[in-house]
């Protein structure tokens, strides 16, 4: 028997009762700000860390921000759209308006306990969102104020935290060793791309089809057969999507491909996000099979002048911030604009030998099945079994 299992044998024989997250302590509505607001701000780092979409984040000065609207007790801030999440955070901070967070304040509750319990959630909840938004998946804050949390004895809850925190710790060492893998990595790719005068410049429009994405309604996502994977930009963050694009959330069929007017983009098109916080993640990947994508993606299609892999690494040294309009509440990448990008062009042997030594180190640091990033694989794979497992009580009758 595990010290957890004694510590509930001990304090809560007869189950655990639940209650809604919103009776846990305060809900927070964060601030009023724009995306283009955020990076100005941003350039003048600080010690206040304000919170966007997906991986969006700005660090600012204190006084750049009402008062009133910075949360300065450690909380749980909930990403409600997009790509479902949560996230820990324990200095001062505040968040883009349409997010929000939760501090509690109840003597009996954990508030870390709470933490990880939501994380155990996160796959029914992003279902729920994709099920109730018809654009992008999004929560409402009923959909987690009413969300029911498990309320152990603390001496439990904090056991538990105890475990999960030493799981935690143990994979951020090997995130900080891959990590140093990967700008080692960002260091040879900038040499290996860096080509003198002799090598000609040409446009991006001129090696590549610049292609936008296809409208992808409600009623077609989430089907898991179909000749064609649809992908849409939060499917760039799943695992195994590292590089290439093979899992997906959502196929279709030939006939619905047809149905929506699709054109399918080849295996070796280079995809990225050109709407919204996404492009600041500055995340490419390529099709490895003909597929299709949303029109939150933009997409290369390369023609006979260059290979899909050189232009891939190419892609990985050009920050997509730079194309994106923000001069409206949502920065995008307009197509003539991309077209227009400058791409050293050397002849296809080069192109070849020089995307066959980057292919090498993106293995090394992003192939998840050999070296640091299986190992890393596996570390979070028994981390979320143990976690699910600990965090799963039997209920106490009413």
């Amino acid at each position: 028997m595990s010290r957890v299992d004694e510590l509930i044998a001990q304090f809560a024989p007869h189950g655990v009762k639940s209650r809604p997250l919103a009776s846990l302590g305060t809900r927070n509505k964060g601030t009023s700000i724009t995306a283009a607001k955020m990076k100005t701000l941003a350039l003048v780092p600080g010690p206040l860390r304000v919170f966007a979409g997906g991986q969006t984040i700005a660090d600012v000065a204190e006084d750049a921000v009402p008062a009133k609207d910075v949360v300065r007790v450690p909380s749980i801030i909930v990403k409600s759209r997009g790509h479902i999440g949560f996230v820990y955070y324990e200095k001062p901070f505040t968040h883009k308006s349409e997010l929000w967070s939760y501090s509690i304040d109840d003597a009996e509750v954990d508030q870390k306990f709470v933490y990880y319990y939501l994380m155990t959630q996160v796959r029914g909840l992003q279902e729920l969102a994709r099920a109730t938004s018809v654009k992008l998946p999004q929560l409402g804050v009923r959909d987690t104020d009413e969300l029911r949390i498990p309320i152990p004895p603390l001496e439990v809850q904090r056991e538990i935290v105890e475990i999960l925190d030493r799981f935690t710790r143990l994979e951020a060492e090997l995130e900080a060793e891959l990590e140093g893998r990967r700008r080692q990595y960002e260091h040879y790719r900038h040499i290996a791309m860096s080509f003198d005068e002799s090598i000609p410049r040409v446009s991006l429009g001129d090696i590549a089809e610049v292609r936008s994405g296809w409208g992808f309604p409600n009623a077609h996502q989430g089907q898991v057969e179909g000749e064609y994977p649809f992908y849409k930009v939060s499917d760039m963050n799943l695992l195994g999507n590292e590089t290439v694009m093979s899992v997906a959330n959502h196929y279709v069929s030939a006939e619905v491909a047809k149905k929506l007017g699709v054109r399918l983009a080849p295996a070796g098109t280079v995809i990225f996000p050109k709407i919204g916080a996404a492009v600041a993640t500055n995340k490419k990947r390529v099709l490895s099979v003909p597929s299709a994508y949303d029109n939150n993606v933009m997409g290369l299609v390369p023609n006979e002048r260059v290979t899909s892999r050189f232009l891939y690494h190419w892609m990985q040294t050009f920050d997509l911030s730079s194309l994106a309009n923000d001069s409206g509440a949502v920065p995008s990448i307009r197509k003539s604009e991309a077209e227009q990008v400058l791409v050293p062009l050397p002849d296809l042997d080069v192109q070849r030998s020089v995307a066959d030594l980057l292919d090498k180190f993106d293995a090394l640091v992003n192939d998840l099945s050999v070296g640091l990033p299986a190992e890393l694989n596996a570390r979070r794979k028994q981390y979320e079994y143990y976690r699910d497992k600990l965090l799963t009580f039997e209920e106490a009758a009413a």
